[in-house]
């Protein structure tokens, strides 16, 4: 790199005077590469590198998000819905995820210095401090809920494994534990190896359940006299609360940028982010299919269980969901380590030494906030114990906004960057855009109107099972020693 280049660009910015902590108006005028360049120069000299990831670690870190338990839902949607709208609904999901992800993409290539959802969130809403908060309260809660779903999934694979051999609490206990242990790590770089054996044994884990569900004699529970039978359709008597529960089952799996920001900031080329969304996107859709179709029909309407490897009889079903445990593990874990490090980014600036040293005061710091998430997501897998259903209830109430309402927006946000200065209203500016920009502009409106439906009808239809399967006693109480085994 030149000392001209080093000091001072064409741009006119002074590299010795510029801030990582830039205000949301400076982000119009910063200069894209400039921004990824000067904070992988600031790495250099720092212990703790933060702008060093691949695309092929990234495409990692992808892959332990989506090759994962939630994917062991799709089985039991697939009951519920009906096999073709089933599929159907997977294949539409998906694609919306891969296109508003080639949008977060480009919206980060355009304002490289938003590190998370929260920056995003207050710059699409007229950059006010409200939006970055309300952001914020809902990003660290959805994370905690995704913490908390493998808080009760270790729980439930530890009861099985034993037989109940101890209180559900005591499991609950040593889940939380060993995914405290496994967060400490400060960077994505030092997670994505870890993320790649959690992704293998996970995809291991499914295969040998699509496997094992086709060569038992009959599904866990068997009775001679229930027949093993499904759909191509609902099932007459299929209620609204029903269907859309299991519809948010399929989209809380797939919609998970609500981390692309965090992963595109530590990326030292964020243009190669498209390659990771679309190799991760492609495998997903195939495995989702496959196993949400072939497990559905082997055992039928009458044997189904959410997660799957319930429907396997007790060998099989050992074997199986033990492959599992890295990604309960490691997962979890993943997802406290983004919660933790935004929380740390706001204790202490790009500048601080503990945040780019191996100081004491530093590392007690982020030690203290893993402990505290991690202790929050403990308490929300004792109060709310329920698989399928905290799978609905993080769909409604977080992924109409993270996976939808803001990249429909964002887009929009992006065509008024472009075209700035050349339009008065958002009727001129309609007609300054190209073909293609006239129909991803209706897309993003098609996008936005999905997420305002889920925060209303879906986040009843999410309340309201939990209301009927408790009062049917289909859940134990809170803070429960009861086993949760499947």
């Amino acid at each position: 790199m030149s000392k001209e280049y080093d000091e001072k660009t064409a741009t006119g910015i002074d590299l010795e005077s510029f801030s990582h902590d830039v205000s949301i108006a400076e982000q119009e005028s910063l200069d894209e590469e400039l921004v990824v360049q000067k904070e992988i120069l600031e790495d250099e000299g720092s212990a703790i590198k933060y702008r060093n990831c691949s695309w092929q670690k990234t495409s990692m870190l992808l892959a332990t998000e989506y090759i994962c338990l939630a994917a062991m839902s799709f089985p039991w949607s697939f009951s519920v819905l009906g096999l073709i709208p089933g599929l159907i609904l997977t294949l539409g999901i998906a694609a919306t995820t891969i296109y508003t992800g080639t949008i977060i993409g480009d919206y980060c290539l355009k304002y490289p210095k938003m590190q998370n959802i929260c920056d995003i969130g207050q710059h699409l809403f007229w950059g006010k401090k409200w939006a970055y908060w309300a952001t914020a309260v809902c990003f660290i809660l959805n994370n905690s809920m995704i913490q908390a779903l493998h808080v009760l999934v270790g729980a439930k694979y530890l009861n099985t494994l034993s037989d109940h051999g101890t209180c559900t609490i005591a499991f609950s206990v040593i889940t939380t534990f060993v995914c405290f242990i496994f967060a400490l790590p400060r960077t994505f770089h030092n997670m994505s190896y870890l993320s790649l054996f959690a992704a293998a044994t996970m995809f291991i884990a499914m295969v040998l359940c699509i496997v094992f569900a086709g060569i038992q004699e009959h599904p866990d529970e068997w009775d001679p006299t229930v027949p093993i039978e499904w759909n191509l359709w609902p099932a007459q008597g299929t209620t609204y609360v029903d269907g859309m529960n299991a519809m948010l089952n399929i989209l809380f799996t797939l919609a998970g940028q609500i981390t692309y920001p965090s992963f595109i900031a530590e990326m030292r080329n964020p243009k190669d982010f498209r390659k990771a969304l679309y190799l991760v996107g492609a495998f997903e859709i195939i495995l989702y299919c496959i196993a949400g179709s072939v497990i559905y029909v082997m055992v039928g309407n009458n044997y189904i269980a959410s997660p799957a490897f319930g429907v396997l009889s007790r060998k099989w079903k050992f074997i199986s969901f033990s492959f599992t445990i890295p990604t309960i593990i490691i997962l979890g874990s993943l997802f406290g380590n983004i919660t933790c490090q935004f929380i740390f980014f706001k204790i202490f600036d790009s500048k601080s030494a503990h945040r780019r040293s191996h100081t004491t005061k530093g590392w007690g710091i982020w030690i203290f906030i893993t402990i505290a998430s991690w202790i929050l997501a403990f308490i929300i897998a004792q109060v709310i114990p329920f698989f399928g259903d905290l799978l609905s209830l993080m769909s409604s109430l977080f992924a109409c906004w993270f996976g939808y309402v803001f990249w429909g927006v964002a887009y929009m946000r992006l065509k008024q960057a472009k075209y700035k200065g050349q339009y008065n209203s958002f009727k001129e500016l309609y007609f300054l855009l190209t073909g293609k920009e006239k129909l991803q502009y209706w897309v993003s409106w098609f996008i936005i109107a999905i997420g305002v439906y889920l925060i209303g009808p879906g986040t009843y239809s999410a309340v309201e099972s939990i209301r009927l399967n408790y009062a049917a006693r289909l859940y134990g109480d809170v803070f429960t020693c009861a086993n949760n085994g499947i």
